[in-house]
């Protein structure tokens, strides 16, 4: 399977995510507990790879499994960065306004290259690096919305603390996304077989998450696993699906393609987002999110076309074939 045909259905995965949410709202507000939806698409993804892992094993006699604890606790890591991260993105969300956090939360796309260069040992080209710059300066452009209004005026007026807060929350996101890249080339063991780790203890913390929301809340409404379908209708079992099937071609593209793939395939999904929402929400575009479309588009193709392609080489003549005429 080709890197680009699945981050291209990552791409339409993604941007239908925020879609079907939307969609799943009644009265603009959720009546199932949306803390349920996360841990119903780890339980999906550890069904389907532990599925996978087993016809696996029994067609082939090869599959490589590291079973040492050593190699097993790094598993939980990316889970306890991502804990982190939703932590911090809240205490961010109390000092700036949504549309400045989308704003700062585009930094993720150039510390992931940093992370990338520094952790990962990868080196990028200087166009690559000019690529990733056009892509947080394309998909920035798109979200800024006109001077004048409200959102606009507030950009920059939050506390300084907001403002760390969201670089904090950009440099989490990125690192639980390297993270995971390093564990899935660490070695030649089977992706299903590090999915099952990976989504074990990310099925794990989602449950103890319900457990402390269900201390928190007293037990008002009882027990989480009484009211786990509660209020669930088949939008909703959609964004389920859609998730979950989105972290199983995440997975993929860090153990064969790489992290840079995955931020392209997320940027993208918001241009397309975007772009849809224009037809089902009566989004009404603006001249910002033409800009940033066609700068996400050169950005594109400055990474990933071969230099020699970008930059057209004079010929040289052959000094040897002059001589012989």
């Amino acid at each position: 399977m080709q890197w680009y045909f699945v981050a291209a259905l990552l791409t339409i995965l993604t941007s239908s995510q925020g879609i079907l949410t939307t969609l799943s709202q009644s009265n603009r507000g959720y009546e199932y507990d949306y803390a349920t939806v996360p841990f119903l698409a780890e339980v999906f993804k550890l069904l389907v790879s532990s599925l996978l892992l087993w016809r696996e094993m029994r067609t082939s006699h090869t599959v490589r499994m590291t079973t040492d604890w050593k190699t097993v606790l790094l598993f939980p890591i990316p889970s306890v960065i991502y804990l982190i991260h939703n932590n911090v993105q809240f205490a961010t969300l109390t000092y700036v306004d949504t549309s400045t956090y989308q704003i700062m939360g585009n930094l993720k796309i150039v510390s992931t290259g940093i992370l990338f260069r520094l952790f990962l040992k990868k080196k990028l080209s200087n166009l690559q690096w000019m690529g990733i710059m056009l892509l947080a300066v394309g998909t920035t452009t798109s979200q800024v919305k006109g001077c004048g209004e409200p959102s606009c005026d507030s950009l920059f007026s939050a506390p300084i603390q907001g403002y760390m807060l969201g670089i904090l929350s950009a440099c989490l996101s990125a690192l639980a996304g390297v993270y995971t890249e390093f564990l899935m080339k660490k070695n030649n063991d089977s992706l299903y077989w590090q999915n099952v780790q990976l989504y074990t203890f990310g099925a794990l913390f989602n449950m103890a998450r319900l457990v402390v929301d269900d201390f928190r809340s007293g037990f008002e409404k009882g027990p989480w696993w009484q009211r786990l379908f509660d209020g669930y209708s088949l939008t909703t079992w959609l964004v389920v699906l859609n998730l979950g099937s989105s972290g199983l071609l995440v997975s993929w593209l860090m153990k064969y393609a790489d992290n840079i793939v995955k931020v392209y395939s997320s940027s993208m999904a918001m241009l397309l987002t975007m772009i849809l929402s224009v037809y089902l929400f009566n989004f009404k575009p603006t001249v910002q999110l033409f800009l940033g479309i066609i700068i996400c588009m050169m950005s594109v193709h400055l990474y990933f076309t071969p230099p020699s392609a970008l930059i057209q080489l004079p010929v040289v003549a052959n000094p040897e074939r002059e001589n012989l005429k």
